[in-house]
C-alpha cells in the first residue's frame, strides 16, 4: 500500500473509486467544426491522447480545454464530455462555429469615446466615419484572419491587413502584415486644460500613410509574444503646424519614423469577452523612432495586471493595476499620451485628457449578475449562428483612483496631472455576443462633478 493509501486508513477516510480510477485518453472526437481544422482546437487540450489521469482530473482539465477552445472566439459555444470504457476515456468536443465573414456596415464617431463626442463635441453628426469593415476571422480554417477597412466621412481611413497566427508544424509560431493609409480635416493639435483641442477647417489638415508586420511566439498555453515593426509616414498640411510647435518639434510638417515593440500578455480568464474569474498580466516596450530618426527618440514601458475572482452567490469582483514610464522627459505631442486615452481613465474623468509621461492607475469593480439567459429567436432570424442570442445583465460599483506625472503641465495647461485623482460611481453593462457590451455609468469624481456617460464596446 503506498503512503497515500496509509493516510487514508489512518485517518478512516476513502475517496470514490471513480475517482481515484486512473484512465487512458483513447481517443478525442470533435463535432461540428465545419471550417475550423482539428488541429486548431487541438492546440487548446491540456492534455493528449495517450495521458493516463484519474477521472478527477480529466474532469478538471477538459473544462480548462473547453474554456481554452471557446475563448479563441471561433464558436459561439462549446461543450465536452467524455465516456468511460474498458479503463479509457473517449473525449468528445462539440463546437458551433461563428458567422467567421463578417462584411459589416460601420458607422461610428471619430473621437475617443461617445461621451467625448456627446458632450465635448455637442454631438456634431459631421465627426461621424462611416464605412464597411470586411472580417474574415477564419480564413482557410487556420484561425488565420483578414481583414479590410474603408471608412470615409471625418477621417478617411483604409487598411488591409493578414494575420496567420501558426506558420510551423508546432503551432507556436505566427505572423501579421498590413498597410494602412489615413487623411482627416480636423485633428486634435494639441490638450489644453486637460481637454483636446482640435483644427477647425473644411480642408485636409493631416495625412498618415504606413506599414507592419508582427512576429506572434504562443509558447504555451497562455503565454503570447509579440515584435512589431511598423514605418509611417505623418504629414501635416497647410496651416495646422503653426498650431502647435511642439507637434512635430524640428520635423516641422513630415515625420517619418520607425517603431518597434514588444508585448507580453499571460491570459487565464473563464472568458475573454467579458471575464468575470481569472487573471491577466500584460507588459510591453515600445522605442520609437528607432534611433534612425533625428526628430524622434522615445522608449515607453507599460504594465497591465487585471484580476477577476467570483465572490460568492451572484457577485463578482476585479482590480486593474496599470502604469507607464516613458523617456525622454520632453515629447512630441502625438506621442505623449496618459489617462483619458486607449481605455485608461479614471471614470469621473471621462471627459478629460491628461497628458504626461508617467503614470499610475488603479481601477476596481464590484458586479452583481442580474441575469445570464439567451433568447432564441430562429423564428425570426433563421440564421443558426445568430439565432440564439446570449444576454446578461450585470450591475456595477467602482471606484478609480491614478496620478500622472507632466514634466511640463505650461504644454497644456494641466490642473489634474501631478495630483492623486480619484472617482466612483454606479453602472450596468449588458453583455451578449460577438465581442459586444453596452455600458451606461453616473460616475462622479473628487470634486463632485458628476454626469451619466455610455460605452459599447467591441472586441472585433
Amino acid at each position: 500500500m503506498n503512503l497515500f493509501g496509509i493516510l487514508l486508513c489512518f485517518l478512516n477516510l476513502s475517496l470514490p473509486t471513480d475517482s481515484l480510477e486512473s484512465l487512458v485518453v483513447k481517443r478525442i472526437d470533435i463535432l461540428g467544426n465545419k471550417k475550423t481544422k482539428e488541429s486548431i482546437i487541438l492546440r487548446e487540450m491540456t492534455f493528449e491522447v495517450g495521458d493516463t489521469l484519474n477521472a478527477d482530473v480529466l474532469s478538471e482539465k477538459l473544462e480548462r480545454s473547453r474554456k481554452n477552445i471557446f475563448n479563441t472566439n471561433l464558436f459561439l459555444w462549446c461543450k465536452a464530455d467524455f465516456d468511460q470504457e474498458n479503463g479509457g476515456a473517449n473525449i468528445v468536443i462539440e463546437v458551433r462555429e461563428r458567422l467567421y465573414l463578417l462584411p459589416l456596415p460601420m458607422f461610428f464617431l471619430a473621437d475617443r469615446s461617445f461621451n467625448e463626442w456627446w458632450y465635448n463635441r455637442n454631438h456634431d453628426l459631421k465627426r461621424v466615419t462611416y464605412g464597411v469593415l470586411l472580417n474574415h476571422s477564419n480564413l482557410t480554417g487556420n484561425a488565420d484572419v483578414l481583414k479590410v477597412k474603408a471608412y470615409g466621412g471625418f477621417v478617411p481611413y483604409f487598411e488591409l491587413s493578414y494575420n496567420r497566427p501558426y506558420i510551423d508544424k508546432r503551432q507556436r509560431m505566427g505572423l501579421r502584415a498590413g498597410v494602412f493609409y489615413s487623411t482627416q480635416k480636423s485633428f486634435a493639435y494639441r490638450t489644453w486644460e486637460d481637454k483636446l483641442d482640435f483644427v477647425e477647417t473644411d480642408l485636409r489638415t493631416q495625412e498618415k500613410k504606413g506599414a507592419f508586420v508582427e512576429y506572434n511566439l504562443r509558447n504555451a498555453l497562455y503565454h503570447n509574444h509579440k515584435v512589431y515593426l511598423g514605418y509611417t509616414e505623418s504629414k501635416l498640411l497647410g496651416d495646422a503646424v503653426d498650431l502647435n510647435p511642439n507637434y512635430f518639434g524640428t520635423a516641422v510638417n513630415f515625420l517619418p519614423y520607425f517603431t518597434l515593440r514588444y508585448n507580453y500578455r499571460f491570459e487565464r480568464v473563464n472568458n475573454v469577452q467579458y471575464p468575470l474569474d481569472g487573471q491577466v498580466l500584460a507588459a510591453s516596450a515600445v522605442h520609437y523612432g528607432l534611433g534612425l530618426s533625428d526628430h524622434l527618440h522615445q522608449i515607453s514601458f507599460g504594465f497591465d495586471y487585471q484580476v477577476y475572482k467570483g465572490l460568492g452567490g451572484d457577485f463578482y469582483g476585479n482590480m486593474n493595476l496599470k502604469g507607464q514610464l516613458s523617456y525622454p522627459k520632453k515629447q512630441l505631442y502625438p506621442f505623449v499620451s496618459a489617462l483619458g486615452t486607449k481605455k485608461s481613465l479614471v471614470r469621473g474623468y471621462e471627459l478629460n485628457v491628461i497628458d504626461g509621461q508617467h503614470y499610475g492607475l488603479v481601477q476596481t469593480n464590484l458586479k452583481y449578475e442580474i441575469f445570464n439567459t439567451s433568447l432564441d429567436i430562429s423564428k425570426v432570424l433563421p440564421i443558426k449562428q445568430l439565432n440564439n442570442v446570449p444576454l446578461a445583465l450585470y450591475s456595477i460599483v467602482y471606484a478609480d483612483m491614478g496620478y500622472v506625472k507632466n514634466f511640463f503641465p505650461e504644454f497644456s495647461n494641466s490642473s489634474l496631472s501631478n495630483k492623486l485623482i480619484y472617482g466612483g460611481g454606479v453602472g450596468f453593462d449588458l453583455v451578449t455576443f460577438y465581442s459586444t457590451a453596452a455600458k451606461i455609468n453616473l460616475s462622479v469624481n473628487q470634486f463632485g462633478f458628476s454626469k451619466v456617460y455610455f460605452g459599447v464596446y467591441r472586441g472585433i
